[in-house]
């Protein structure tokens, strides 16, 4: 029996793809074999030797430790592409309120309440100082082109917009579900020097954390309309104030709100709800219970974050399933001790993600676990 810890509300149609017969899924688990989690933070908790797996349902994954829980052989895995509609919907939104001031019309308008037969004069009077551009003919510049990316730039080319890309990871299927308007370009200030409107559409990390800084705001047009549907974090908040200030950015959309910028003349803040619909939901907990059950019983990684992906079918009697550190001769040394029991290998796939590593091998006969535990670089071992 399987222990799955939920530490956030997981929809139904996710937890129920757990066989009850094998698995145990709650919420007040001590020592889980593997975790679903959507925002809650994981970097005070302390985890057990026999945790699997953790899986994100979201794209996102700073709410867990990763790289730590690649030194203990827990495979994180996320849900790429799972709310990219959701996103890609708000994302088209976003556009529309950078242009035509909306929410700021709404509110002045909900002034109005009482003015009796009067309303109509005040908003054929007031309406003017809401008056914006809009986006058809324009430039829409996105920095990144993956699952959400993607989808807005498609998008984008049926509303009539013009439209480059920068993706240095652009996958061929990524590419190719591109429609043939969309300009990819090799040098992501080609994107901030002659866009009109810019999405962002990157990963946060370490190289990205304020990469959207004074320098780059420099580039841009003057009154260029800058959309974040990715992370907060991507943006240099003292460099966006001063860009809003001298008029280089017209207007700022986003989804992760600050208390420096809530409130500003310009600011379109949204309350994180990219992924907050239900069927993105479903999406996410439904793609995140596959992946920790396919792990589980079958050993294959698809869409980690911190170990490679690697799938391999069993056909013999025992699959070997070994995360390691990615060293030299690891290979040789885990044959060798294979071979020495006596067992053949019936199918050996390995791969490995900077540090780490992850193999796979279908063996007839037997293995012996303690053996396989004690080469050098052995993170975590299972036999299935």
């Amino acid at each position: 029996m399987y222990n799955i810890k939920t530490l956030n509300k997981i929809a139904a149609c996710g937890t129920d793809l757990f066989d009850r017969s094998k698995y145990t899924v709650a919420d007040d688990i001590e020592a889980p074999d593997a975790v679903l989690v959507r925002s809650a933070s994981m970097h005070d908790m302390e985890f057990k030797d026999n945790l699997l797996a953790i899986a994100r349902a979201g794209a996102g994954v700073n709410n867990i430790p990763v790289a730590a829980c690649a030194e203990k052989g827990i495979c994180v895995f996320n849900t790429p592409g799972a709310n990219a509609n959701a996103v890609k919907e708000l994302a088209v939104l976003g556009l529309l309120l950078a242009s035509r001031k909306v929410s700021e019309a709404i509110d002045w308008a909900k002034g109005l309440k009482g003015k009796g037969d009067e309303v109509g004069k005040l908003v054929e009077k007031g309406k003017s100082q809401f008056a914006g551009p809009e986006i058809m003919g324009k430039t829409l510049g996105l920095v990144g082109l993956g699952a959400i990316g993607g989808k807005l730039a498609n998008i984008a080319v049926s509303l009539g917009m013009n439209v480059i890309g920068y993706d240095p990871f652009l996958s061929v299927s990524a590419a190719l579900h591109l429609k043939p308007q969309v300009e990819v370009v090799s040098d992501v200030s080609e994107v901030y020097k002659n866009s009109d409107y810019i999405s962002l559409h990157l990963p946060f990390n370490a190289e990205t954390k304020g990469s959207v800084s004074a320098e780059v705001f420099e580039q841009m047009k003057d009154g260029a309309r800058l959309l974040n549907f990715a992370r907060g974090e991507l943006v240099d908040t003292a460099a966006l104030i001063r860009a809003l200030d001298n008029g280089k950015i017209a207007s700022y959309v986003t989804d992760f709100p600050n208390d420096e910028i809530i409130g500003l003349p310009g600011v379109v803040a949204i309350p994180h709800l990219g992924a907050s619909t239900p069927e993105s939901e479903d999406n996410c907990a439904v793609m995140a219970a596959k992946e920790i059950i396919d792990y589980i019983e079958n050993g294959n990684i698809v869409n980690s974050v911190n170990y490679p992906n690697v799938e391999l079918k069993k056909t013999g009697d025992v699959m070997i399933c070994i995360m390691h550190k990615n060293i030299a001769e690891f290979i040789t040394k885990i044959t060798a001790v294979i071979s020495a029991g006596g067992a053949n290998i019936e199918n050996f796939v390995h791969k490995s993600k900077g540090e780490y590593a992850y193999s796979m091998i279908d063996i007839t006969g037997s293995a012996d676990a303690e053996a396989l535990k004690a080469i050098d670089g052995v993170i975590k071992i299972r036999l299935l």
